[in-house]
């Protein structure tokens, strides 16, 4: 079946274009909105790119889980599930929520320790100075690309294999439509905007869901699932899977990818910025909780996308055609609904295009288009405006105008945006061009990634780590993550070093391993050996003047009940007063929030990286019918709890603003021009 067949040409440059122009229109009517009803506005450089730090938890954790739904996300995941099986799914999933958990730590101590700071890199340079920060930075925008890359590179590679559109006009039309609405918009509309994405998002999951396990004529069921698998195993045994079986989580080199899957999405998480800017933009009491409930949430959707479109790939296999003369899956006159891929169209992520459309034909293709198309939009508006913020704020205002205006600021802002939409494009040009696909970046960039993730953990929560060992482990470590790759490369492939010889697992895990394990390593042992005894005063006092907006505006207090108040809000205005203190800020409890993330998110990694996985490996069981439906229905009430903590608990938190944002419309209806909101006496400008 040839998925270029599926939908016309016009359908992709619709999606690509219509739908990038629908959230841009969406994003004016929002931002008009907000500013007319709620008093917000993005006309201020520090609303614009971290909503003034005053977010609520619903809202980040949708942020969180849109921003880390990239097209590898729904693509490669279904591609690790058709090779692997069912531990493929798992392996991913878990490989790459734990570093979400574990950034809640993270996200505690960037509260406390640098509470107004605009992105990570600005603690850097207040610790460490110039060169760290330069060094850093380098790591920081290189993770940036390489996100984008595969955003781009993922993207296009499926609507050109569903549509026919060319995948050239798509790698510059797909971030060039985001960067419309993130200029309008900026951080907060962009949250909403997010939350929208991921609302969609968990519908059509759901959707290809019961297709799959409930009402399809191919499969219908998960007894006759399972029983599909088992003829596969039997026509294409997996290598290394016990039995050689789809329903194991014994699989050789399913585990190898779940620990490249790990170190690799450590360096995307601790050094990308837009993981950041959504703790910046959190509230300071919540932040731990909204990174614990976007991380659990998360899980679900690689876990039971790939569980369903991957597995049914595998699947329809064993289905005969409407044209086989045979209907056993063993015979040589069978002829498959769905015949076997090639290695390029798996590491290219067909696999859920290719498995929606021999599901559901045209209807199949359009709702994987649609929901691919928003997850590598809102991804890419997290990566748009997370690299404005470094280009703003770590390049313009630290090197070029330190003593730039408001209105230079957000001009920057807005040019940071534009700037880097352009260069996603041309960077996944490039890319296609040498032949590198969306997979083979994805377990390539723990390699050269890799080596600064502890040295930048250590710069942000401890005292004792030291400035020239964590450069050095950074440096080193990527140095012999290279050469550890390219090594392995040349000798397990006769010498042969190419696109394709240095993507093997083995290859991509000794880079890997070598990466992060010598950076942690060398920067461990320097601040051992000659620690540091720093107080972060310099971090604290970030932003202190002017710029350093406190995490409340004045929206806030028209947010919350009466009941939910902690702490009383104030303008934007007034927290320029350099006496003004932010309850929320309380280093107590700061602390206090810092050591329950360690102990949520290490027990929850234990959980899901050893104390599920590794006995279901080693006990080398094969599914029953029995097993594989628990396994199926856990993941489908999994995806229920994390739609409700996303999707229904946002709404539920604000639903104070939206009273107010409709009593501001209704009564505009009837008496216009009375619903614009008016700022409380209280928190005005004085003489206003």
């Amino acid at each position: 079946m040839s998925t270029s067949e599926v939908l016309p040409q016009g359908a992709g440059y619709g999606v690509v274009v219509g739908i990038g122009l629908f959230f841009s229109a969406f994003m004016v009517g929002l931002t008009a909105i907000q500013a007319r009803y709620t008093g917000v506005s993005p006309k201020d450089s520090e609303e614009f790119s971290s909503a003034s730090r005053s977010v609520k938890p619903g809202l980040i954790a949708s942020g969180i889980v849109s921003a880390w739904t990239w097209a590898a996300t729904l693509l490669q995941s279904s591609a690790i599930a058709y090779r692997y099986g069912i531990s493929g799914p798992w392996w991913y999933a878990a490989g790459a929520t734990v570093q979400v958990l574990l950034f809640a730590q993270l996200a505690a101590k960037l509260k406390l320790n640098a509470p107004y700071a605009h992105t990570w890199l600005e603690i850097v340079s207040a610790r460490w100075g110039t060169t760290a920060h330069l060094v850093f930075m380098v790591f920081g925008l290189a993770t940036n690309l390489i996100v984008s890359s595969m955003l781009v590179l993922g993207g296009s590679a499926t609507v050109t294999s569903l549509t026919g559109m060319s995948t050239i006009a798509a790698c510059f039309l797909i971030p060039m439509g985001v960067a419309i609405y993130v200029v309008v918009g900026g951080m907060r509309s962009t949250l909403l905007c997010d939350y929208t994405h991921t609302s969609v998002l968990f519908a059509i999951i759901l959707t290809f869901v019961f297709t799959v396990y409930a009402t399809s004529g191919y499969i219908g069921s998960i007894s006759r699932m399972h029983y599909l698998l088992g003829e596969v195993s039997q026509i294409t045994p997996v290598a290394g899977n016990a039995g050689g079986s789809y329903l194991t989580i014994r699989s050789k080199d399913g585990l190898i990818f779940g620990v490249i899957n790990l170190i690799g999405n450590f360096a995307t998480v601790f050094q990308d910025q837009a993981y950041w800017q959504r703790a910046i933009a959190s509230r300071p009491s919540t932040t731990v909780k909204a990174y614990l409930i976007g991380g659990l949430a998360w899980f679900a959707i690689p876990f039971v996308f790939s569980t369903t479109l991957g597995l049914a790939a595998v699947a329809f296999s064993a289905v005969p055609a409407a044209n086989s003369s045979s209907q056993d899956p063993l015979s040589s006159s069978f002829t498959p609904l769905l015949a076997p891929l090639s290695q390029n169209a798996i590491s290219q992520g067909l696999p859920a295009s290719l498995a929606a459309a021999t599901l559901l034909g045209q209807s199949g293709a359009a709702a994987l288009l649609i929901v691919l198309f928003l997850a590598v939009t809102s991804a890419t508006s997290a990566e748009l405006i997370a690299v404005s913020s470094i280009l703003t704020y770590d390049v313009y205002v630290r090197y070029i105008n330190p003593k730039a205006t408001e209105q230079q600021i957000l001009r920057m802002s807005h040019a940071g945006v534009v700037i880097f939409a352009l260069v996603m494009g041309i960077a996944g040009v490039i890319f296609y061009y040498i032949g590198v696909s969306m997979g083979w970046l994805y377990t390539f960039m723990g390699v050269i990634l890799g080596s600064a993730v502890c040295p930048i953990a250590l710069c942000i929560t401890w005292k004792k780590a030291n400035k020239v060992g964590c450069i050095s482990g950074s440096l080193v470590g990527f140095a012999a993550g290279v050469i550890a790759w390219l090594v392995t490369t040349s000798a397990l492939n006769q010498k042969a070093i190419n696109v394709t010889t240095s993507g093997g697992n083995y290859e991509m895990l000794a880079g890997n391993l070598a990466s992060i394990g010598v950076g942690a390593i060398i920067s461990t042992a320097a601040s051992l050996i000659w620690p540091d005894d720093y107080d972060f005063a310099s971090t604290r006092a970030i932003n202190g003047r002017g710029a350093a907006f406190a995490s409340r505006n004045v929206n806030d207090e028209l947010e919350e009940p009466e009941d939910e108040k902690k702490v009383p809000d104030v303008s934007v205005s007034s927290v320029t007063n350099e006496a003004q203190i932010d309850p929320e800020l309380d280093p107590v409890a700061l602390n206090k929030a810092f050591k329950f993330a360690a102990r949520a998110s290490i027990i929850l990694t234990l959980v899901l990286m050893i104390l599920i996985p590794l006995p279901l490996f080693f006990a080398q069981t094969v599914y029953s019918v029995t097993g594989f439906s628990v396994w199926v229905i856990v993941g489908i009430i999994w995806t229920f709890l994390s739609a409700s903590a996303v999707v229904i608990y946002p709404l539920w938190e604000s639903r104070a603003a939206l009273l107010l944002i409709s009593r501001g419309v209704i009564m505009d209806i009837f008496s216009p021009g009375s619903g614009k909101f008016v700022a409380p006496a209280s928190v005005r400008e004085p003489g206003e």
